[in-house]
């Protein structure tokens, strides 16, 4: 039942944003972040802009908002962003990258209309990656459960065919030809 206000193009639209929110959600570190370049995109604002107020409001953000990556890491990354070199109008510095929280924070220092609709937005990603993560989770659980029981069945049943082969091995060697009594009188000494 759909609440009064909303329409079926809004909730494509709304699916539409999800999805290429929950594409632009990284794994580093081990931890799921958004690039600041993407995430000023999404606020409607330079990376300079949106990086300066980070700066200007460090104390909102612990070290488990939001970090810098190292060169591997960028260098990894270059060939999901698009960007230039360093030092040929690209990047001058190494970007940052924010958790699900840093974003959230990000938006609220950012103090604008588009900031906190899109904050929505990015929450929404980032559960939906987390309920995804945890669906994928519960099925490869399940997956190894059920090879180890197929694994255990098998080799019972490895053990029963290679006693059968066993048995088949001695039924098809000859018997020994029993000791032919020879015919007449033996000779005793």
């Amino acid at each position: 039942m759909r609440s009064r206000g909303t329409s079926k193009k809004t909730n494509v639209a709304t699916f539409d944003v999800n999805a290429q929110i929950a594409r632009q959600i990284l794994v580093i570190r081990g931890q799921k972040v958004m690039i600041d370049t993407d995430l000023a995109a999404l606020y409607g604002v330079t990376t300079k802009r949106f990086n300066e107020q980070v700066k200007r409001n460090l104390a909102r953000f612990p070290a488990d908002f939001f970090f810098r990556l190292s060169d591997a890491e960028y260098a990894a990354l270059r060939s999901h962003i698009a960007t230039s070199t360093r030092g040929r109008g690209g990047r001058r510095y190494l970007p940052y990258v924010f958790t699900e929280h840093g974003a959230i924070m990000a938006a609220t220092i950012l103090d604008s209309p588009r900031a906190t609709e899109m904050s929505v937005f990015i929450v929404r990603a980032f559960v939906a990656l987390r309920e995804a993560l945890a669906a994928h989770k519960d099925l490869a659980q399940r997956l190894d459960e059920l090879e180890s029981r197929l694994e255990r069945k098998l080799a019972t049943h490895d053990q029963a065919i290679s006693g059968i082969l066993e048995a088949i091995r001695q039924l098809m060697v000859p018997p020994e030809p029993a000791k032919k009594r020879r015919i007449g009188f033996v000779q005793t000494d």
